[in-house]
């Protein structure tokens, strides 16, 4: 019976379960959870260590796309080359000593279940390098095997994302996408542009710290659509509408927040979406 795979020593896994615990500690405001995750991210993948050189070789395999089998051939080879050239004692010993810190500085029974994209290639890839560096006669099948595996992994087109933990951006784009699922879910129907921009402008304020310029935008969202519902009911004949859409505005005008949560951001949301059906209105 085949062994199955430690998710929790392979680095591109890991390295993808923390940005991910990051960014939906973002989104839940946890921001204490957020911020001890990313220390222990940068401490542990931090230039010079053994984890962030494999960790760069791993997301080199991963993110390179080439078009000849040949050039991908030589590509393993370089990476194999590598792959010997580490520290394996060394690289162990970092590994164990991220293991450690997660599980007593974030505690959460469930971080190792959450879910990879690309968990299958990221399995491969990992059992490779490890095979690389022992090469074990028992293992000169499934090096062979997996060597194959990630050649036409190489080859196959996929979309190119940049994963380097120093930059916001990587934290950000998945916190949008967790919120904006999360947003999807609670209220059962797929967000439009502006509201998606909502929450967008509502991450980058949350992972920045900086809320001023998020209240500025919520302030011109609730002016503009106030301006919106005057002119409709300027140009509405209908009374019976015109009644309802007062009291619409009289609601969108009372309008006011303190603080900025998740609530607060479900109201806004509502707002963006009348805004929108006004303009489409006006436009049909």
């Amino acid at each position: 019976m085949a062994k199955a795979h430690n998710k929790k020593r392979n680095v591109g896994i890991i390295y993808e379960q923390l940005l991910r615990c990051i960014s939906e500690s973002l989104v839940e405001g946890d921001e204490l959870k957020a911020k001890v995750t990313s220390e222990i991210l940068k401490k542990h993948f931090k230039p010079g260590s053994q984890l962030y050189r494999e960790f760069r070789l791993f997301n080199a395999l991963v993110k390179t796309t080439v078009k000849s089998e040949s050039l991908a051939t030589r590509i393993l080879g370089e990476a194999k080359k590598a792959a010997i050239g580490f520290d394996k004692d060394q690289l162990r010993r970092e590994k164990a000593a991220l293991i450690k810190e997660i599980n007593y500085r974030i505690d959460d029974q469930n971080f190792y279940h959450q879910h990879v994209g690309d968990y299958r290639s990221y399995a491969t890839i990992q059992t490779l390098l490890n095979d690389w560096r022992r090469e074990r006669a028992s293992d000169l099948v499934r090096i062979a095997k997996y060597e194959d595996i990630v050649c036409e992994w190489l080859m196959t087109e996929r979309v190119e994302e940049d994963v380097s933990y120093h930059r916001d951006e990587d934290v950000n784009s998945l916190s949008v996408k967790i919120m904006t699922e999360k947003f999807n879910k609670k209220y059962g129907q797929a967000l439009n542009s502006d509201q998606a921009k909502l929450i967008q402008e509502y991450v980058f304020s949350l992972s920045s710290g900086d809320t001023g310029q998020f209240r500025k935008y919520l302030e011109y969202l609730r002016e503009s659509t106030l301006s919106e519902i005057d002119y409709f009911s300027e140009t509405c004949d209908n009374d019976v509408l015109n009644e309802k859409i007062n009291v619409v505005r009289e609601n969108v005008n009372d309008f006011k927040f303190t603080s900025i949560d998740d609530d607060v951001i479900a109201k806004f949301l509502l707002v963006s979406g009348l805004k929108k059906e006004l303009l489409e209105s006006e436009n049909g």
